[in-house]
């Protein structure tokens, strides 16, 4: 069973940097892919960025060139450095992990691939 527990949201102006973490209860490097995922009331999850086993990396297109997801070497904390927030970037934030065995990204990932979620951290910004 793998727990998560994310923590750096908050309240920022337009233009200002934040970096959310994810605490994981196991070692999740060879077995899952972590994911960030963002969601507005009213509006479906969606992902934001993602990383596989391998290291390989996904974002958004709305996030591109903004936002880099990470791991610690352990593999036990995920990274989500949010640089040039905007206004549509407000959301409450979820790290989430695949189930176990889906192991890449390189040919897409989706909502339905993950099983494991966070509280959620809720990101806030101000024009």
């Amino acid at each position: 069973q793998v727990q998560l527990v994310e923590s750096g949201g908050g309240s920022v102006q337009a233009g200002e940097s934040l970096t959310l973490s994810c605490a994981v209860s196991v070692n999740t490097g060879s077995s899952h892919c972590m994911a960030w995922f963002r969601q507005v009331p009213g509006r479906e999850r969606e992902g934001v960025a993602a990383i596989d086993i391998d290291g390989n990396t996904d974002y958004a297109n709305s996030v591109k060139g903004r936002f880099t997801i990470s791991q610690d070497n352990a593999k036990t904390t995920l990274y989500l450095q949010m640089n040039s927030l905007r206004p549509d970037d407000t959301a409450m934030y979820y790290c989430a992990a695949s189930w176990r065995g889906v192991r890449s990204i390189v040919a897409g990932w989706r909502l339905a691939d993950f099983g494991y979620w966070g509280q959620g951290t809720q990101v806030t910004v101000s024009s």
